[in-house]
């Protein structure tokens, strides 16, 4: 790679493609909801690799009007890491604090997709509510899992059109959540209830979680909530 290390259309294509098949590999979307949700991933997969190897949108419209206080700002590929430009971080990139902060939200967030689908996938088998597992920690470990892979990136090579959707898709994965809510609370009844009400949604929380014990529903009728 060159040290301008942009216009690399093929590696936007390939590394797209990539992190969303790879997503999907760990989410198995199976409903339209699953699909929406996998959807505007892949759309933030798309402007941050379209900004990483295609064209420095975010670099061009900050270098001018901070081009003086912040020296570092430049159109090379490793100066692409603006965390580390705007902190004046110079040794390698890939070693800074927010590159490894980066990776474990990146790995832990896949690392919650696939424990949240075995749980899932294990419910559906014997037609009850997931509650155990990261079931236990959060009512949408699938939905967190995403959010916390959008945060690393973030951490990662921020750019403007991902940090405007962030807060987008959040909206869209908490109306998600919402909606699958009211299912499970029409097809449980108390059982749904017990456990939402000691379950957090997407961050967990020592007090909701310290005193859960999960128990079997009485109705069988399986609820998907990722």
């Amino acid at each position: 790679m060159n040290d301008y290390g942009y216009g690399l259309w093929a590696l936007v294509v390939i590394n797209t493609v990539v992190l969303v098949a790879f997503a999907a590999g760990f989410f198995h979307p199976h409903t339209s909801r699953d699909w929406r949700a996998l959807g505007g991933f892949s759309a933030f997969a798309v402007a941050l690799f379209t900004e990483m190897y295609g064209f420095p949108l975010t670099i061009y419209l900050l270098a001018g009007p901070l081009g003086n206080r912040f020296p570092n700002l430049g159109f090379t590929h490793a100066q692409g890491h603006l965390w580390n430009d705007l902190i004046g971080w110079k040794l390698d990139p890939h070693i800074s604090p927010f590159h490894l902060a980066a990776y474990a939200f990146i790995v832990g967030g896949f690392l919650l997709i696939a424990a949240g689908w075995r749980k899932l996938h294990a419910a559906a088998r014997t037609e009850t509510l997931a509650t155990s597992g990261v079931y236990r920690h959060v009512r949408h470990p699938q939905y967190a899992g995403f959010l916390a892979i959008m945060i690393g990136f973030l951490l990662m090579w921020p750019t403007l059109p991902t940090l405007i959707m962030f807060p987008v898709l959040a909206w869209m994965y908490r109306r998600l959540a919402i909606r699958e809510e009211t299912e499970a609370a029409a097809r449980f009844g108390t059982d749904w209830t017990d456990y939402a009400a000691r379950t957090p949604r997407f961050l967990p929380t020592r007090r909701m979680t310290a005193n859960l014990t999960p128990r079997p529903p009485t109705d069988k009728r399986q609820v998907h909530t990722p």
